[in-house]
């Protein structure tokens, strides 16, 4: 495997600094910032890295062999596929054809959780969130209903559908590209427990909201964003495009050849403009990537991470049993950030058995919807509602996000219980 495991034994003198670097950024990782300072999550993984070569004496080359490069050309190929389709209208045409569906507050729900989930197991879910939450929250609001519960089901829906393909989140497409999993074959694994999944979040949050959904909070917020004008032709392409790569997904071709090719082929528009397509490509989650991936590799080849298996193991927590992955990955996601325990896990796991893969998938994007903090997804349907001026607490979404999550990763486990 290349990148991520490709790692050179570190001189001996610098295993404490290089341990100690590591611990500290994934500390900072936690927090989510260093006091006195503006860094985030992805600033710190930058200048753990930066630290590893200035003070873990870690060469440039052995800083490109553990960059896992196939999975910053996957990631950089659909943030562009998924930008096309967002500057064609095709992601504001959806929500707004959802939002004109709000006669029946059940039906409304269903739809609306359903084609989040859907866009989000083939395109980012995150840009998902970030369109559909004004639009939906502006829809809510004029017609007297209360938000809360819908923008919260939003972003719950786009964390379980990111987890039935491999190309659904960030995480999941670095764990494809490291374990070299099968497309077709992940697909079929994740169906029954995402379709679980859905169910449950659907029967929960409407059973536990029914009750307040025609409650409408007191709003002085920002009128949305101007929807983006819908271009026709553009969003077919977009679309073709699309299928063709997720078709071509189920060959034996390199899946960052085949993003990397549609991305070329989006660039070289006669519509959009250069500066347009990449203005709307996540570069900081490539540059979060890329430090985490240094300082997870210069912590392997220190050897810390065999050992730390080895103490686990020796108080019966053995991370490649299905039960404790699971459980262990989705408290990591929520405690450390889910791309930072992914990256860590892939370590420290053993990967020649692809359900291992397949746990750490799941349970990594289920257990993204525990907590506001879990994903990204949940940040973002937060800070939209607030521009409506809808507030979105810490409780309003734990008490819909903790019963969905806990029935999410229940299911997951009595699935690998059959089928393992």
């Amino acid at each position: 495997m290349t990148g991520l495991l490709a790692t050179a034994p570190a001189n001996f003198s610098q295993r404490p600094i290089i341990l100690a670097i590591f611990a500290i950024t994934y500390l900072g990782i936690a927090m989510g910032r260093v006091p006195g300072l503006k860094l985030n999550r992805v600033g710190i993984a930058l200048l753990g890295a930066i630290a590893m070569i200035i003070f873990g004496d870690v060469s440039t080359n052995e800083v490109v062999a553990w960059i896992n490069w196939p999975t910053i050309f996957l990631l950089f190929g659909f943030f562009v596929i998924s930008a096309q389709l967002r500057l064609s209208g095709f992601y504001d045409l959806v929500a707004g054809g959802i939002s004109a569906r709000l006669g029946h507050p059940a039906r409304f729900l269903l739809v609306l959780m359903l084609v989040t989930g859907g866009l989000s197991a083939f395109l980012n879910h995150d840009i998902v969130c970030y369109v559909f939450a004004p639009i939906v929250g502006t829809a809510l609001l004029r017609q007297q209903l209360n938000p809360i519960p819908y923008l919260i089901a939003l972003a719950i829906a786009s964390n379980l559908g990111a987890a039935a393909t491999l190309i659904g989140n960030p995480q999941d497409m670095m764990i494809g590209q490291v374990a070299h999993l099968s497309f077709g074959h992940y697909l079929l694994w994740s169906a029954v427990p995402v379709m679980l999944a859905m169910a449950a979040a659907y029967g929960i949050i409407w059973k536990l909201s029914q009750k307040k959904l025609l409650a409408a909070p007191t709003v002085a917020g920002e009128p949305p964003p101007q929807p983006r004008p819908f271009n026709r032709p553009h969003t077919i392409k977009g679309l073709i495009i699309l299928a063709v790569v997720i078709g071509l997904f189920f060959s034996s071709l390199p899946k960052e050849v085949i993003a990397l090719a549609a991305a070329g082929i989006h660039l070289a528009s006669t519509k959009f403009r250069t500066d347009d397509l990449l203005g709307l490509v996540e570069w900081p989650i490539l540059v979060l990537f890329m430090g985490l991936f240094v300082v997870t590799g210069a912590f392997q080849s220190t050897g810390g991470g065999d050992q730390a298996v080895q103490w686990l193991a020796h108080r019966n927590l053995n991370l490649n049993a299905p039960a404790t992955l699971t459980l262990a990955t989705a408290a990591l996601s929520n405690l450390i950030n889910n791309s930072a325990a992914v990256m860590l896990l892939l370590k420290v796991v053993n990967l020649s058995q692809p359900a291992t893969a397949y746990i750490l998938a799941l349970a990594n994007s289920f257990g993204g919807s525990l907590i506001i903090l879990g994903s990204v997804s949940n940040i973002i349907v937060v800070q939209q509602a607030r521009t409506l001026g809808v507030k979105i607490s810490f409780w309003d979404y734990a008490r819909l996000g903790i019963p969905v999550t806990l029935a999410a990763l229940a299911g997951l486990l009595v699935w690998i219980a059959l089928v393992t």
